[in-house]
Order: C-alpha cells, then sequence, then structure tokens
C-alpha cells in the first residue's frame, strides 16, 4: 500500500464530462447523473484499498440517502484492473452487492475520467453544486486505518449540506488513500 494525498482541482472547477460503464457495462453520463439534481458527489475508489475499506460501508449508508435525496452520488474505479483482479468489473460487482451500493459504481479503463479530475487516490472526493462547479475537494472524514478514530463521513456530509444550500464553502482537505494504480506509461505528469 503506497498512501498518497490527493491533488487539487481548482475550486470552480466545471465537472469534466464523462459516460463510463457499470461492471454490467450500462453506460452511465455525467448529464444523466447530474440532471435536475441539488448537487454531485464523485468518489473515486476502488475494492482492494485499505482506506476504502475502512469508510465504505459509511459512504454507501450516505450516498444511498443522499441520492434519495436530490443529490447524484457516483464512485468511479480508475484502477489497472489488470494488474489489480480485485479491481475488475466482476469483482466490482461483487463489491455493488456487499456493500449495498444504490448508486452507479463505474469503470475508468482509459482512466481518462481520473486523469480530467486530476485523482490521485482511493477514496478522493468531489462535491459539484447544482451548476456542476466544483465546491468541495477532498476526504471523507479524518478516520485512516489504524487511527481507531470512528468513520462518520462528517467532512464530506458538510460539504454536501452546503452544496444542497447553495453556500459555496471553498474548502478543500486532501484525502488520504492508496495511490491511483496507473496503466504503465498512463501515469499523469502531475503526479509524483
Amino acid at each position: 500500500m503506497v498512501a498518497v494525498e490527493s491533488t487539487m482541482l481548482p475550486l470552480g472547477t466545471k465537472a469534466p464530462e464523462f459516460s463510463l460503464p457499470d461492471s454490467a457495462g450500462v453506460e452511465v453520463s455525467l448529464d444523466a447523473l447530474a440532471s435536475g439534481r441539488d448537487a454531485l458527489v464523485v468518489a473515486f475508489i476502488c475494492n482492494h484499498c485499505p482506506y476504502v475499506k475502512l469508510i465504505a460501508d459509511r459512504f454507501a449508508e450516505l450516498g444511498n440517502q443522499w441520492q434519495q435525496n436530490g443529490v447524484g452520488v457516483v464512485a468511479i474505479n480508475s484502477n489497472d484492473a489488470d494488474a489489480h483482479p480485485d479491481d475488475s468489473p466482476a469483482a466490482m460487482a461483487g463489491e455493488v452487492k456487499l456493500r449495498g451500493y444504490e448508486f452507479p459504481y463505474l469503470f475508468d479503463e482509459s482512466q481518462q475520467v481520473a486523469r480530467a479530475y486530476k485523482a490521485a487516490c482511493t477514496p478522493d472526493f468531489y462535491v459539484f453544486g447544482a451548476d456542476l462547479r466544483l465546491v468541495y475537494r477532498g476526504r471523507f472524514d479524518t478516520a485512516r486505518p489504524s487511527s481507531g478514530e470512528a468513520v462518520t463521513g462528517a467532512d464530506l456530509a458538510a460539504a454536501v449540506e452546503a452544496a444542497v444550500a447553495g453556500r459555496d464553502q471553498g474548502v478543500q482537505q486532501p484525502s488520504m488513500g492508496c495511490n491511483i494504480k496507473w496503466r504503465p506509461g498512463n501515469t499523469p505528469e502531475w503526479f509524483s
């Protein structure tokens, strides 16, 4: 496990477009996720990372609630599944069932979406307002593997609440997690 901090896509950035398949091959687009929503949460996660495993159940709970209350939620896996078969689409289907994700969990095989979002680690969170401008970039909460802290999702929940209320909080709190597993020759120039 290599722990890295997230890079910081500038606040106010328009959400980069995407259309990606879920584990069953059904394409889901940014437009479909955001249409008519008060805010949008984009999470870069994977199946095998201890940082993601720590928060996955609470993220499922919060994400499912937000989705039922007018907030779009999507999780994206950009890891190289050839080198890390635990992150393959078939394994993602098992993770959806295990965690009870009611929101889409998409596979970014080309890693172009992770590059567009400047995602660096898993988990890595973004909150966009109704206008699809970035209002929060950062962590789920302060809990980390072996920290003994309770997993609450407080930081991300506060950001979602502010976005829904139309309050521009302008917060960036780096997330920390496992580095995205880039395909050979695909590591972004900004990734250290």
